[in-house]
């Protein structure tokens, strides 16, 4: 089977994120991000655009009744960046995690126009 997409995590929030999570989540997580790097059409229960933002997606994945996002973006089409990550306790997305995926985001674009 033949990639369609490159996953890349930008800098070590996603890492974070992943290492204080146990072995099963972190297994869902995998599969959800191989999906993600093999599949053509992601089904949106797993890949979902965050309303009023510009190209910020989340991936959403849930284990029994505990449920996780990890905030991503394209960059050219076919390379996915991972952003911060966060277990979900409310049915709302919480506003400052999308803020800072948003920061890393422009931070990222920054970064590679050559800006600081």
């Amino acid at each position: 089977m033949e990639k369609i997409r490159t996953i890349v995590a930008y800098k070590h929030y996603f890492e974070d994120f992943l290492s204080r999570q146990d072995e099963k989540v972190q297994n869902k997580i995998y599969k959800i991000l191989e999906l993600v790097e093999y599949e053509q059409q992601i089904p949106p229960r797993y890949l979902k655009h965050i309303k009023g933002t510009k190209g910020l997606y989340e991936t959403r994945f849930s284990l029994g009744k505990r449920i996780w996002r990890v905030f991503c973006f394209f960059d050219k089409g076919r390379l996915v960046i991972l952003l911060n990550g966060f277990q979900k306790k409310s049915q709302k997305t919480p506003k400052k995690e999308i803020e800072l995926a948003l920061r890393l985001k422009k931070e990222y674009f920054d970064q590679k126009k050559g800006k600081k």
